[in-house]
Order: C-alpha cells, then sequence, then structure tokens
C-alpha cells in the first residue's frame, strides 16, 4: 500500500482542535460558576450577620406576633373593643391613601417611621375612636389604627418595638396613636416623659355616670353573667357606699388621674376634647384638635354627616360622592335601665371630682 502524506499531516491539527475544545469548555463552565456563586454570596452573608445577632430576631419575632394578633378586622373585632379599634366601619379612602402614599414614599426613600409626637391617652368610652379616625383625614397626620398598649403593657419590649408599629411618615407628617388606659395607669406618665417631655397628649372626655354605664354594658355585651350594674357601683347598697376599686367608676375620677399627668407635663400639653361635642359638634371639636396639633384645617364641616338612625356623625369625603362610613354595629349600643337612685348617686359621688376636673383644665364641661 503507498503512504499518504498528506493524511499523516492533517493528525497534529486534529488533536490540537480538540484540545482547544476541551480548554474552552473548562473555561466557561468555570465561567459560570463564578457568577452563580457571586449572585449568592449577599444573601449568604445578610443571613450570618442575622445569626449573629439573635436578640434582633426575637424581638422581630415579638413585633411580628404582635402584628399577627392586632391584623384581620380592626375596625369590627368583638375580643378587645377598645384596642382593636372597634367600631368604625372599614374605610376604603384612608386605605387607599395609605397604599398610594407608601408607593409614593418607596419611590422617593422619604418615608421614615417616627416615635409619636401626639399621643391620644383616654378616656375608654369617651370617643378616643371616633377621634382617631376623624384625625386620619387629616393629610399631615399618620396613625397606627390598633391600639399598641405599649406605655402599660408593653414597655419592656423598648422603644425600637414600639417606633416599628408606627406607620412610614414624610417630612412634615404627624405620627400618632391613642391608647384610652393611659389616662389611669400611674406608670405612663413617667414613661411618656422619658420618652419625650415635648409629647402633645390628647384627652376625649365624657360624663362620667354616662360613660361608666356605656362600659358596662360593653362588658355585659361579651359576658351576659356578670352581676347586674348596681351591685357593681355599690360596696354596700344599703350604706350607699360606691365602690371606687370598680374600674368602671374609677376611670371618671378624672380630676385624680390628672394630677399624675401634671406632675410630668404642664397643662399646655394636654388637651381635653368632649366626648359629648365630638358627636353634637364633631367640626367644632376638630378645630381645637387640629389647633392644637399645630396643623391646618383641613377637617371641617364638609366631612362629617348626621346619621339620625346610629345617633353619630358618619365621615364622608367631601371631593367624592361615595356612601359616608359610619360606626360600626358595636357602637352606640342601648343601655340597661338604671334605676334612677342609682344614678342620682352616682352624680353626687362624681360632682366634687367633677368640679376640680372643671377647675385644673379652665373648663366646664357640663355634666352636672
Amino acid at each position: 500500500m503507498e503512504y499518504s502524506p498528506h493524511c499523516h499531516s492533517t493528525q497534529p491539527v486534529k488533536n490540537k482542535l480538540f484540545v482547544f475544545c476541551i480548554m474552552l469548555s473548562l473555561w466557561v463552565y468555570m465561567l459560570y460558576c463564578c457568577v452563580g456563586y457571586c449572585s449568592t454570596t449577599p444573601s449568604f452573608m445578610m443571613e450570618e450577620r442575622s445569626s449573629r445577632n439573635p436578640l434582633k430576631h426575637l424581638q422581630k419575632q415579638d413585633l411580628e406576633m404582635f402584628l399577627k394578633s392586632q391584623s384581620g378586622d380592626l375596625l369590627n373585632n368583638e375580643s378587645d373593643a377598645d384596642s382593636k379599634g372597634d367600631g368604625w366601619e372599614e374605610n376604603k379612602g384612608d386605605a387607599a391613601y395609605d397604599e398610594d402614599s407608601g408607593v409614593a414614599g418607596a419611590l422617593n426613600g422619604s418615608e421614615t417611621k417616627k416615635l409619636p409626637q401626639a399621643i391620644i391617652i383616654g378616656v375608654k368610652k369617651g370617643g378616643t375612636r371616633a377621634l382617631l379616625e376623624f384625625l386620619r383625614l387629616h393629610p399631615d397626620i399618620r396613625a397606627v389604627g390598633a391600639e399598641p398598649h405599649f406605655f402599660d403593657r408593653n414597655y419592656e419590649k423598648g422603644l425600637e418595638w414600639y417606633r416599628e408599629l408606627m406607620p412610614k411618615t414624610e417630612e412634615g407628617q404627624l405620627t400618632m396613636e391613642k391608647t384610652p388606659s393611659y389616662f389611669v395607669t400611674k406608670e405612663v406618665p413617667a414613661r411618656i416623659h422619658a420618652m419625650s417631655k415635648d409629647t402633645k397628649l390628647i384627652v376625649v372626655v365624657r360624663d362620667p355616670v354616662t360613660r361608666a354605664i356605656s362600659d358596662y354594658t360593653q362588658t355585659r355585651s361579651k359576658k351576659p353573667d356578670i352581676p347586674s350594674f348596681e351591685n357593681l357601683t355599690f360596696k354596700n347598697i344599703t350604706a350607699n357606699l360606691i365602690d371606687t376599686s370598680w374600674s368602671a367608676v374609677q376611670i371618671g375620677m378624672y380630676a385624680r388621674h390628672l394630677e399624675q399627668w401634671l406632675q410630668f407635663f404642664p397643662m399646655s400639653q394636654l388637651l381635653f376634647v368632649s366626648g359629648e361635642r365630638l358627636i353634637s359638634d364633631p367640626a367644632g371639636e376638630m378645630a381645637r384638635v387640629q389647633h392644637f396639633l399645630g396643623l391646618r384645617r383641613e377637617v371641617t364641616h364638609k366631612h362629617f354627616h348626621f346619621n339620625p338612625t346610629k345617633g353619630f356623625p358618619c365621615l364622608k369625603r367631601p371631593e367624592s360622592n361615595s356612601k359616608p362610613h359610619c360606626l360600626g354595629k358595636t357602637k352606640g349600643r342601648t343601655h340597661p335601665n338604671i334605676h334612677p337612685d342609682v344614678i342620682q348617686r352616682l352624680r353626687e359621688f362624681y360632682k366634687p371630682f367633677n368640679k376640680k376636673f372643671y377647675y385644673m383644665t379652665g373648663h366646664d364641661f357640663g355634666w352636672d
């Protein structure tokens, strides 16, 4: 057979091409691996940093558990009526406002969470939920819906935990919350003062006799088997001795509670809102509140529509034709029939407390 020099010369070229293809494949594979590794590095580093701070993780867990416990239908939850926003039907306009401002803040990065500069501190069954919802109509106010109960029940969790509960606000917006039990809890004034001595405080007050009956009515709606109002009011019915240890009675002794607050805050930092006028003249009371908070008057008579069936003002947006949003089914409950002699005895009991309260605040609320 004859030898072919042409075929012999092509063999080294094929070998070199084969080796080049293998090296190219290895290089591409290594490049792919490097890119994949780099893309996962940040998340790994974040997890590692998080694991180095177990306390922060636990605080976050506590916060998530709190928010979960407050979630659901905050506006009509019967389990803890005052603390979970009982009494107002869902205001879709407010929800839309919150979502829109949240998106805008995320785009420009201007929104932050701040500790509240103003707090509605009381009183239970005085009209605090109504006032909060009225205030949330103001574009310069952002308020947390559920009651944080930070200064009376969750103080050990710390201010950062408290701050995380607050809504995000832009520059110039006011952060607020409301927890009616603050006014009657003796440790709270010092704790709020320690957070900020400049905090503005709002107290919604109501005829203490009517307030006590409303308080009892709410409790009885959850526990129908509780004793009668008369039995709870008196230590001794025969002796006509009022039981001041019963919380429904104790809360209405406003002057006594106010004395504790004046040890830490000047009267100029407290505003007392009439629960009765919040119903009969919501625009007038809101004018006082907005002035106290240093805000322009945005919430006016145009935002209110009185519903004679419910006996309370409903909220509406002047620029829309949507149906007004009213107090929910748990507000305006029918009070039980209380013997007139019991009511009269309570009025006599509260009279010196009311008189002192009028003097301290410089305002006669007309309850006597």
